[in-house]
C-alpha cells in the first residue's frame, strides 16, 4: 500500500512539473506581470525629493495650465463671437486650440496632484487613457498644422482659387480627417502597447505616460517589434507631412519675393509668421526629445524636454497668434 501511495505521488509530482499553472516569461530570470491585474499601477517620474520644490512645482504647473485655460478660451470665444474671423484660418485656428486644451489637461492635472500629495503613482487605466489622450491631441494637432499651411500655400499662391478650394464644407472635411487621424493613430498605439505582458518592474523615467518608458518594462520581443513598426509608420507619415510642409513655404517664399512692393511683401510673409513660430515650437521639440543621441541624455534633460512640448506650446501657441492677428487681437481687445 505505501509503495503505491509513493508511485502516485511520484506521478503527481512529475505531471505538476510538466505542466506548469503559471506561464513563463520570454524574458530569463523575470517573472510575467500581466497587465490588468499583476499591474494595478505604474509609478512616475519625481519632480523633486523636497516638499517645497514640490508645492513649488505644483504653483507653477497650475499657473502655466490657467494661463492656458484662459487665452485659449478667450482664442473660441473670440472666433466664435466675431463675424469677420469665421474665415478658413479662424475654423482652424479654433481647432488648435481645443487640441491645445487637451494636451494641457492630459498631463498636467496628474502631475499637480502628484506635486501636491507627494506621489508619484498613476493607475493602470489611468495611464491608458493619459497615453491615448495624448496621442490622440498631439496627432491632431501636427494633422491641423499641415492643413494650415496649405492654407497659407492657397491664400498667397493661389488667391483667386481660395474660395473654391477652402470653402465651408472642404474645411470641415480636413478637420475630421485631422481628428480622425489622431484618433486612429491614438487607438492604433494604445492598444499595441498596453497588449504588451510586461516583467521589467512598473517605474516609468517620466512624469506622464509615454509609449518608449512603457516599452522599456516588456518582456515581449514580438509584441515590442510591433510596437516599434507602428511607430516607425507613425514617423514616416509624419515625416510626408514634413515634407509637404517644406515644399509649400518654398512655394510661398518664392511668392512673396515676387511681390512688387515692399510693404505687400511684408503683410504676406506676416500672416505665415504665427504658423511657422507655432510648428518650429511643435517640431523641434518633439524631434530633440525623442532623437536625442543617448550620450547627452538625462532624467532632468528628458524631464525639461518633454515640458517643452506637452506643457509649453498649448500656453504659448495663444499668445503667438494673438500678437501677430491683428484681426484676432482686435477681437480679443473688443471682449
Amino acid at each position: 500500500m505505501r509503495n503505491k501511495v509513493a508511485l502516485l505521488r511520484g506521478v503527481c509530482l512529475n505531471f505538476s512539473l510538466s505542466f506548469p499553472v503559471s506561464e513563463q516569461c520570454p524574458c530569463p530570470g523575470k517573472q510575467p506581470m500581466h497587465n490588468s491585474s499583476s499591474m494595478p499601477q505604474f509609478l512616475l517620474l519625481a519632480l523633486a525629493d523636497r516638499r517645497e520644490l514640490q508645492l513649488l512645482h505644483f504653483w507653477l504647473f497650475l499657473g502655466i495650465s490657467l494661463a492656458a485655460l484662459l487665452a485659449n478660451d478667450l482664442i473660441l470665444s473670440a472666433i466664435a463671437c466675431d463675424h469677420h474671423l469665421h474665415t478658413p484660418m479662424g475654423f482652424f485656428l479654433l481647432n488648435l486650440s481645443l487640441t491645445d486644451l487637451g494636451c494641457i489637461c492630459t498631463t498636467v492635472p496628474k502631475a499637480m496632484h502628484n506635486s501636491l500629495h507627494n506621489t508619484t503613482t498613476i493607475s493602470y487605466m489611468g495611464c491608458d487613457a493619459q497615453l491615448f489622450f495624448l496621442f490622440f491631441f498631439l496627432g491632431a494637432e501636427y494633422s491641423l498644422l499641415t492643413i494650415m499651411c496649405y492654407d497659407r500655400y492657397v491664400a498667397i499662391c493661389k488667391p483667386l482659387h481660395y474660395g473654391t478650394l477652402l470653402g465651408s464644407r472642404a474645411c470641415a472635411h480636413m478637420a475630421a480627417a485631422a481628428w480622425a487621424t489622431g484618433f486612429l493613430n491614438a487607438l492604433l498605439h494604445t492598444a499595441s502597447t498596453f497588449s504588451l505582458p510586461l516583467c521589467q518592474g512598473n517605474a516609468l523615467g517620466q512624469f506622464f505616460c509615454e509609449i518608449p518608458h512603457i516599452l522599456k518594462l516588456s518582456c515581449s520581443h514580438s509584441g515590442y517589434l510591433r510596437e516599434i513598426g507602428l511607430l516607425v509608420v507613425s514617423v514616416c507619415l509624419g515625416f510626408g507631412c514634413f515634407v509637404f510642409i517644406v515644399f509649400s513655404y518654398v512655394q510661398i517664399f518664392r511668392a512673396v519675393l515676387r511681390i512688387p512692393s515692399q510693404q505687400g511683401r511684408h503683410k504676406a510673409f506676416s500672416t505665415c509668421l504665427p504658423h511657422l513660430t507655432v510648428l518650429s515650437l511643435f517640431l523641434s521639440t518633439i524631434m530633440f526629445s525623442h532623437l536625442k543621441p543617448p550620450s547627452i541624455s538625462s532624467p532632468s534633460l528628458d524631464l525639461a524636454l518633454s515640458l517643452l512640448y506637452s506643457v509649453v506650446p498649448p500656453a504659448l501657441n495663444p499668445l503667438i497668434y494673438s500678437l501677430r492677428n491683428q484681426e484676432l487681437k482686435g477681437a480679443l481687445r473688443k471682449m
